[in-house]
């Protein structure tokens, strides 16, 4: 496993970027000094394997900054994207041993880690830990359940605009802004992880985006830099009731 651990960089909790959305965000200043006791920076670069499924997993740990993807090999050799981790999303299992998916770095990647053995017993005498934890839980359920939607009723457009404002709403959310109004925001993935994950081709993606800019609901600024005029047009895109949508 290719990676670099961070001796130099040392976020103190109460400081962290995803301090408010991560597994540590209803924990008080007792509790998250034993987390510092335990915790440990990890850094990848863009394309680098950050587990293998199946490979023994001695850590668990939050996004910081960056974007994962989890991926799932079949038999015959076949690979399907089955998830994304954005900054603040949980990497790991308490409990399990190894890895249930492959996680690759799809940008410059840094993790905050946790040795696991000391986090499950921390979880068992921390009651804020397990509770935000099974927050997020329940949370990648119902996205889950959202996802299977989309990828089995959802058009062409809708999937690309689902994707869109799942990111841009996750972007605000950390920069602790409403997701509202016009809101830019540099998109994670490349054209070819879009499809990939969507289940579209390279060509479909692509002309759909085009479409999406054609009819003024996004602007770009090179293939990754987008503009939201309007996040509410966005979400009409989607195919979502106004008040539904996916849980991020």
């Amino acid at each position: 496993m290719a990676h670099h651990d961070l001796q130099t960089v040392s976020h103190e909790c109460g400081d962290c970027p995803i301090r408010h959305r991560a597994v540590c965000a209803r924990c008080e200043s007792d509790e998250l000094q034993r987390l510092e006791q335990i915790k440990y920076y990890r850094s990848y670069q863009a394309g680098q394997t950050v587990i293998w499924s199946g490979d023994r997993m001695d850590f668990v740990a939050s996004v910081v900054t960056g974007i994962a993807t989890l991926t799932q090999t079949m038999e015959d050799g076949r690979r399907q994207m089955v998830g994304l981790l954005l900054p603040s999303d949980f990497v790991g299992r308490p409990g399990r041993a190894t890895a249930a998916y492959d996680v690759t770095a799809t940008t410059d990647l840094v993790m905050c880690c946790f040795r696991k053995k000391p986090f499950e017993e921390l979880m068992q005498s921390t009651p804020h830990i397990a509770q935000r934890l099974l927050e997020m839980t329940l949370d990648e359920l119902d996205a889950a359940r959202e996802w299977m939607l989309l990828l089995g009723r959802k058009t062409a457009r809708e999937k690309i605009a689902s994707l869109l404002a799942i990111i841009a709403r996750r972007d605000a959310h950390l920069k602790l802004k409403s997701a509202k109004g016009s809101i830019v925001f540099d998109l994670p993935l490349t054209r070819e992880e879009m499809a990939d994950y969507l289940g579209l081709t390279l060509e479909t993606v692509s002309r759909q985006v085009s479409a999406l800019k054609r009819d003024g609901v996004i602007e770009l600024e090179g293939k990754r830099h987008i503009i939201v005029p309007n996040f509410d047009r966005l979400v009409e895109e989607t195919g979502d009731d106004s008040d539904g949508g996916f849980l991020v």
